[in-house]
């Protein structure tokens, strides 16, 4: 039965894997039972953070290190760019070993993509293509039910000018020409993959004029990263599983907007971890990963109050609501070195989002 291990390092660079490679030489980490790191990287996460590219490029020469390269290309590198305000650097490494006799426990899976023709991208053949990868990956974590299903981070591409011109070569109309808008079209499409396979939108109800329009449809369990370093999509499914053991578990939340921290606090305390102000510094350790997704409100309007994040023609809103919903989790767990990944287009309500918290129930257990 397999047990889930999971290390959260933190990094100097997008390219300090040190930390990593310390943990498996030291036999803290079995490289062989990687399936996924999640990095958060510094970098403006749009189409021109090369950051993240840099990042994967780190970590697939350290794998391949450690590996043999068939083995190391299956390891998905999730990589989320942008660690605006507080938030810290680090890479989240999820990890499979054997042994356990009972569960239930967390259980993750994966899955990869082919490449994603550019005219399909935000567009129901995407949205398709997402949906099918999450149930392979829900095969692959072991997860029956999907009721216990609690995050799916996916990795999705997006369009640049040679992109879209390699299409328009085969006499193919891309959805959209505008290359950082791009990224939320993938992420939208992404996104209503993701509630397809978990049984939460219908897929006859959905068509391409939905797509990043229709803020009424959305997965409170999807949480999508639109990149320029890759073609197809990186798909991870988390879950709880009575076929993993081990002490660790998963929940989540739906932040209604980018202060609704109370369904967090809700689930830490299913999870067994105190409620009641910021969680004590004791308890930092049994708390191994927050995975957040933060967006601006489409309105322009936060309970009520006018915001400025969509009119800023500088910094580009994701990068504002990163800052700002990375703070508001912040002062609820105490620390700042959590994943919050900008952009929600259907991931969760208009300007909230989904948030899942990885807990150790066991000992203290912190890279």
């Amino acid at each position: 039965m397999p047990i889930a291990k999971v290390h959260r390092i933190s990094a100097a660079a997008p390219d300090d894997v040190s930390g990593i490679e310390a943990a498996i030489i030291a036999g803290r980490i079995d490289p062989k039972g990687i399936v996924a790191v999640l990095g958060k990287t510094e970098g403006n996460g749009l189409v021109n953070d090369f950051a993240r590219g840099y990042a994967a490029l780190a970590l697939s020469l350290l794998f391949q290190r450690h590996l043999p390269a068939d083995q190391a290309a299956r390891i998905c590198l999730v990589m989320s760019g942008g660690t605006e305000g507080g938030m810290a650097p680090h890479w989240t490494v999820f990890e499979r070993a054997e042994g356990g006799s009972k569960g239930p426990a967390l259980a993750f899976g994966r899955a990869h993509t082919r490449a994603l023709p550019a005219e399909q991208l935000g567009r129901m053949p995407q949205v398709e293509m997402v949906a099918a990868a999450v149930r392979a990956a829900l095969t692959d974590a072991g997860i029956d039910s999907l009721a216990d299903v609690h995050f799916v981070q996916v990795k999705c591409p997006l369009l640049t000018a040679q992109r879209i011109e390699q299409a328009e070569s085969r006499s193919a109309t891309v959805a959209i020409r505008d290359t950082l808008k791009s990224m939320g079209l993938s992420r939208a499409a992404s996104a209503l993959g993701v509630a397809v396979a978990l049984g939460e939108i219908e897929s006859a109800r959905l068509g391409d004029a939905q797509i990043g329009s229709d803020w009424s449809v959305w997965s409170g369990r999807a949480s999508c990263s639109a990149g320029v370093e890759l073609l197809g999509h990186e798909i991870v499914v988390f879950g709880m599983s009575p076929k993993w053991d081990g002490p660790l578990a998963i929940d989540h939340a739906v932040m209604a907007d980018a202060i609704d921290v109370e369904p967090v606090r809700g689930a830490l305390g299913r999870l067994g971890l105190p409620t009641a102000g910021q969680l004590p510094s004791a308890e930092h350790g049994r708390l191994l990963a927050v995975l957040a997704k933060a967006e601006a409100s489409h309105n322009g309007r936060l309970r009520g109050y006018r915001h400025t994040m969509l009119d800023d023609s500088d910094i580009s809103s994701t990068r504002h609501a990163r800052a700002f919903v990375c703070g508001a989790l912040a002062g609820l767990v105490g620390h700042a070195e959590l994943y919050v990944s900008g952009g929600a287009e259907h991931q969760g309500p208009d300007g909230g989002g989904p948030v899942a918290l990885i807990v150790d129930r066991g000992a203290i257990c912190h890279e």
